[in-house]
């Protein structure tokens, strides 16, 4: 499925939080007097134990900016997209009645996490497919509240949709398909950024892209050359 999926996964669609390190490293210097005078030895690196060697304390890591975790995310509380689907009201009917696993305890849902309400915590980001051909079927985002309990504050359940964080914005692809096209190759797609705004997310931008119907195995059929002339 081309633009969707295998796009949006690789933008990112995943988010990078940046941790800024900063720090001096500490000097310390000690005096040995002799005969022709005194010698000065720099230490580098972590305090030594013992031998009178004077170390200013490590300075702390600077806070991360507000509504960022300072661990980069490596640390970001995971929660079950699953569980979290099925006690949503706000989930369309025919959308809960076709999340099943595909196989085993696997299901075709995609979650991401990332920063897009400001909420002060990882907003999610869940995305729910068809199991044969991966077709995005819904996209919602979840707020967590203070109370640990999280809220869905987009859904969008129209077509063929995927959704992805990119540097804080809400970007969802929805695939255009005109009479006759397969599954796998439809005739465009619609990309709509969604910002934050207050108490919801409101549309800041919308592109259309046209797909070529002349390359791949969704192209036009192929002409079949004129015959031959009679030989003389």
């Amino acid at each position: 499925m081309r633009g969707l999926r295998a796009t949006a996964n690789e933008a990112g669609y995943r988010a990078v939080s940046i941790t800024a390190m900063a720090g001096l490293a500490a000097i310390g210097v000690f005096v040995a007097g002799c005969s022709t005078g005194g010698t000065g030895s720099r230490d580098e690196g972590a305090a030594r134990t013992g031998g009178g060697s004077s170390h200013a304390p490590a300075p702390a890591s600077p806070s991360a900016p507000a509504g960022q975790n300072p661990d980069g995310g490596r640390n970001t509380k995971r929660v079950d997209p699953i569980a979290l689907l099925k006690a949503d009201p706000k989930i369309g009917k025919q959308v809960k009645e076709d999340l099943k696993p595909c196989a085993g305890d696997a299901y075709p849902v995609d979650t991401s996490y990332g920063h897009l309400t400001n909420s002060g915590a990882p907003d999610i980001v869940v995305n729910v497919m068809t199991c044969g051909d991966a077709v995005g079927i819904g996209t919602y985002v979840y707020r967590r509240e203070n109370d640990d309990s999280y809220t869905n504050v987009f859904i969008e359940e129209t077509g063929a949709v995927y959704g992805t964080i990119d540097r804080g914005d809400l970007i969802v692809t929805r695939q255009v398909y005109a009479k006759g096209d397969p599954v796998a190759y439809p005739s465009g797609e619609d990309v709509i950024t969604y910002r934050w705004s207050g108490s919801r997310f409101n549309q800041h931008d919308w592109v259309h892209n046209d797909y070529s119907k002349a390359v791949g195995e969704g192209g036009m059929d192929a002409v079949e050359p004129a015959p031959s002339p009679p030989p003389d």
